[in-house]
């Protein structure tokens, strides 16, 4: 079969397009939110505010402004989507539960020392198990809060689970599949049975581990648009795909897939094999005939669309790494960082910072990734995007720092 050839621009609006971060915004409701689900399969969880949760800027950049109480109603009640561990700690559909199921069993706890330990301990603190069990089973959901530590033998670490006996056995009976993280209220989880929380007709079959393999390859692609075998293994349940080269091969054999190159704005072949699902086609024949409805936007520094940094620097030639953890001093950026897109493009970046006490929302600085891109054209633009931001936050005002560039900065003073 020969390989559909792009160009660069083509595979980064391709991406973008797969992302839903261009083209006609969905609505602000329900059916808009699981509509942006169904494009990226999973949305990581995070609980730092210093614009907002992950989480809710993940929607925004795609929806706009919306009810952040749209997530819980969707978690909570209608049950369509639960909290797993995709390529972070996510959301995830719950049509798609056999994906996660197939990991979540007690021999995916773990074999060897570390297996072993936990299962050693699991068995000391037997009474703390069943506490938590009846507990789920007579009241749940429940808080970790609620149930009482009664274990007889201590989680020791030297981080900072050592001691924390209640969280460490939830975190093992949700690894084995027992229980359910099925809401939160700010940082505080909930948890129950996950027999009792999981809707009628949800498939609780077990999947081959080919058959999961298969599905969340052809998931990670469709919400790449285009990718390579790295990228795809990078994306959605990160780095579980064994056998993914064979399952691969049957997505392209069954029409699923189709292989790609892509031409550098240098004019050169890249080297490698790329793969393009089967839905971007119609997105490629849109882009090719004028279809292209940019959007420009501010997003999460843990947007899908930038998760795996390799990608993002062969794309986009855009170099991010997050600096919560990195010392004051020796930040290059700042402590939370949201990357702008401007049609296919990342142009920049804007350390900001919202005060839920007096309301204001401080842009410490915008760093356009090149001089050329400072116009008065990106500067309506990023304008639009930050405004539109600080509205949705609750900010009564914005602030501006000293590393703005002027043209972007002038723009910005009318918020």
């Amino acid at each position: 079969m020969q390989p559909i050839v792009v160009t660069l621009d083509e595979a980064r609006r391709l991406a973008i397009l797969a992302q839903r971060l261009a083209g006609p915004r969905p609505p602000a409701t329900s059916d808009g939110v699981m509509e942006i689900f169904q494009s990226l399969n999973c949305i990581q969880i995070d609980p730092i505010r210093a614009v907002d949760r992950t989480q809710l800027l993940v929607l925004w950049s795609r929806l706009g402004g919306f009810d952040p109480a749209l997530l819980d109603r969707l978690q909570q009640d209608e049950r369509t989507i639960f909290e797993a561990w995709a390529h972070c700690a996510s959301y995830v559909l719950t049509e798609d539960f056999p994906l996660f199921a197939h990991h979540m069993t007690e021999e995916h706890i773990g074999g060897g020392v570390w297996g072993e330990r936990i299962r050693a301990w699991m068995e000391a603190n037997a009474a703390l198990k069943e506490h938590i069990l009846e507990r789920l089973a007579a009241d749940g959901p429940l808080a970790t809060s609620e149930f009482e530590d009664i274990a007889a033998v201590p989680w020791e670490s030297t981080g900072w689970n050592a001691g924390r006996n209640v969280t460490r056995m939830l975190d093992f009976l949700y690894n084995g599949g027992t229980i359910l993280s099925v809401g939160r209220k700010g940082n505080h989880k909930y948890w129950h049975l996950a027999e009792r929380w999981l809707p009628p007709g949800t498939d609780r079959r077990e999947w081959t581990e080919e058959d999961v393999v298969r599905r969340a390859a052809h998931k990670s692609l469709r919400a790449l648009g285009i990718a390579t075998a790295k990228q795809i293994k990078n994306h959605f349940i990160r780095h579980r795909y064994p056998g993914l080269q064979e399952r691969l091969a049957e997505l392209v054999e069954e029409g699923t897939a189709h292989p790609a190159r892509i031409v550098g704005q240098d004019g050169e072949m890249w080297a490698g094999e790329w793969l393009i699902h089967h839905e971007s086609l119609a997105s490629l024949e849109a882009i090719r005939s004028g279809g292209w409805q940019p959007r420009t936007v501010l997003l999460s520094p843990f947007d899908n669309l930038i998760c795996d940094r390799e990608r993002t620097e062969q794309l986009w030639d855009f170099y991010y790494r997050i600096e919560i953890y990195v010392p004051e001093a020796k930040r290059q950026y700042g402590y939370y960082v949201l990357p702008i897109l401007h049609g296919e493009r990342l142009i920049g970046r804007m350390d900001s910072k919202l005060d839920r006490k007096s309301g204001v929302y401080a842009i410490n600085a915008l760093y356009p990734e090149n001089e050329a891109d400072v116009t008065p054209a990106t500067a309506q633009a990023v304008a639009g995007s930050v405004g539109e931001l600080a509205r949705w936050i609750g900010a009564k005002s914005v602030k501006l720092g000293e590393k703005i560039p002027t043209v972007w900065k002038a723009a910005l003073e009318i918020l």
